[in-house]
Parts: structure tokens; C-alpha cells; sequence
């Protein structure tokens, strides 16, 4: 198709569906404003960028800064760091809410499902700063309550929070408890459209709950879950800053600090923004690999991709 028949086609679209286009505008512009328009701040990673010479007057180093990423001892702790914490959340949290949506899905008390989704919602309405709050307040050696309970049990008090070696384990909680219910609304949504009569011819062939939740709910659900995979992959290599940066200690530094917290020590505070925007266009670049091939893996395997 050429480039004037397809203008010509939207053109002709636009004019018969213009409310559906006109709903759709905010949503084209908060991208075009917040995600592609900025997309010009990517050239300051081939750049030795200075903001009084501006990006055009910056002179240009090519991959410099990729090669002293990658040679810089720090880039394999932040790779270690950040493929653990989010191959834990893969691993424990992307199941949780697929497992509450399932069991949700068998309550029949309408009072009662909705009450227990209105609990679990909750925390996702809640700040970082307060989930590290109420992090720091249970479990900190000092005042925390958990500890004053062992404590008071006769039992030693735990560092949890300047341990390194629970360091992840935190943090992969602290995700599961305030997310879990928010990821359950797609998939309850996608159950609400599984065909009543499905359940009926189990029920006839004499499946129990279990079996019909294993052979037809979980079916029906294959290819959201392949979707929502597919675009987890994709942020393999983020880890939410604001999370990371409020439980991060000098004692569980080496194993706390990732690529989104390095890109704020080095950018923001020492201000180097060409070397910064280096490590953000890597893990940019990670990112769309990923999605790639496994959207491409998925079609190939007949679960059906984001395209």
C-alpha cells in the first residue's frame, strides 16, 4: 500500500468515525508529548554533552560511553542485582494475581468477593513512601514490631532490612502485597467472558471445580497471560526506582543498588547526563529485544503476540 492510498484510507476513516478518534486524541498526545518527543534526548548518549553548549554544540563521542559502561566493574552488580529481583517478581509475583483471580472466580457470595477485592485492591492506592514506611515500622531490628514480637517470644531479633541476603526477598514481597489484587482485575475481566456453557459440558463429563478451573478457566485465559509475559519481559531490565531508592541502605548496597538507581546517582547528582542516558537507551534497547523475540516465540507456538 502506498503512502498516499493509506493517507487517503485514514483520511476517509477519520471522517466516518470522528467521536471514536476524538476519544482516542488525549491518548495520542500524552504519547506523542511524553514518549516520542523525548525520544531527540537519546542523541546525548553519542554526545559529551554539556548543557551550556547544548546538544548541538555538544562534540561527539560515539560509543564511548557504552564501552565504559560495559568495561566499568559496576555494570555486572547492577546486571546481578536487577535480574534477580525481577526474575524473583517473574517467578512468585506474576503468578499471584492469575492465582487470586481463580479463586476469586469460585466465590459465590457477591458481598463477599467484593469485599475481598476491595481489601486487596487497597494497597495499590498507597505510596511507596508509605509501603516502606510500614516496611520500616514491622520490620526494623530496632523499633520494629515483628522483632519486638520475636523478642518478646524468646527469640533472637533479625535484621531483615540491612541484611543483604533478605534484601530481595523484601522487596519481591513488598511488590506481591501491593500489586497482587490490583493484576487480578484483567484477569477476572477475561473469566467474565468465558462461556457459561463450557462449564455445563464439564459439569456433564463429570469434572469437579478444580478440573473445571484447569481445563476451561485457565484455557481461556492462555493467551492474556502470554500477553501480560510478553510485556513483563519487556521490563526486565527496570526495577521501580522509587521502591528500590527508599529501602536502599549502605548495608545492603551492593546488592540494592540497579540500573534505575545507578542512572539517578550518576546523571542527577554528579551530572553526567551523556553517560546516564547511555545506561537508559541499553536497557531500552534490552527491552525491546526481549519483546521481540518473545513475541515471536509466542506466535510461533500459536498462543497468539501483542501483534
Amino acid at each position: 500500500m502506498s503512502k498516499r492510498t493509506y493517507f487517503h484510507r485514514l483520511v476517509r476513516d477519520i471522517g466516518r468515525n470522528p467521536y471514536l478518534y476524538l476519544l482516542a486524541m488525549p491518548g495520542i498526545l500524552f504519547f506523542i508529548v511524553f514518549k516520542y518527543i523525548p525520544m531527540w534526548g537519546t542523541l546525548m548518549a553519542f554526545q559529551d554533552y554539556s548543557p551550556f553548549a547544548g546538544m548541538r554544540g555538544s562534540p561527539w563521542v560515539g560509543l564511548e560511553h557504552f564501552h565504559t559502561f560495559f568495561a566499568t566493574p559496576d555494570f555486572g552488580m547492577l546486571l546481578r542485582n536487577t535480574l534477580a529481583i525481577n526474575v524473583l517478581n517473574l517467578v512468585f509475583f506474576f503468578p499471584l494475581p492469575i492465582a487470586l483471580a481463580l479463586l476469586l472466580n469460585e466465590v459465590r457470595s457477591g458481598g463477599y468477593k467484593r469485599l475481598v477485592q476491595s481489601v486487596l485492591y487497597l494497597p495499590h492506592f498507597l505510596s511507596w513512601v508509605i509501603i516502606a514506611g510500614l516496611t520500616f515500622t514491622l520490620f526494623a531490628r530496632g523499633e520494629g514490631l515483628v522483632n519486638h514480637w520475636l523478642e518478646a517470644a524468646g527469640y533472637d531479633r533479625i535484621d531483615f532490612l540491612t541484611n543483604p541476603h533478605s534484601f530481595w526477598i523484601v522487596i519481591t514481597l513488598q511488590s506481591m502485597w501491593k500489586d497482587a489484587g490490583w493484576g487480578t482485575i484483567v484477569f477476572l475481566a477475561a473469566m467474565a467472558g468465558v462461556d457459561p456453557q463450557l462449564y455445563e459440558a464439564a459439569k456433564m463429563d463429570g469434572a469437579g471445580r478444580f478440573r473445571q478451573m484447569w481445563h476451561v478457566t485457565l484455557p481461556a485465559l492462555r493467551n492474556v497471560i502470554v500477553v501480560l509475559l510478553i510485556l513483563r519481559l519487556g521490563d526486565l531490565m527496570d526495577v521501580g526506582f522509587e521502591q528500590v531508592f527508599l529501602m536502599y541502605n549502605g548495608a545492603v548496597s551492593n546488592v540494592a543498588e540497579v540500573f534505575d538507581t545507578y542512572v539517578y546517582r550518576i546523571g542527577i547528582q554528579r551530572g553526567e547526563f551523556s553517560y546516564s542516558t547511555a545506561i537508559g537507551l541499553f536497557k531500552s534497547v534490552v527491552g525491546l529485544v526481549l519483546v521481540l523475540l518473545s513475541n515471536k516465540l509466542a506466535n510461533r507456538w500459536g498462543n497468539g503476540g501483542i501483534f
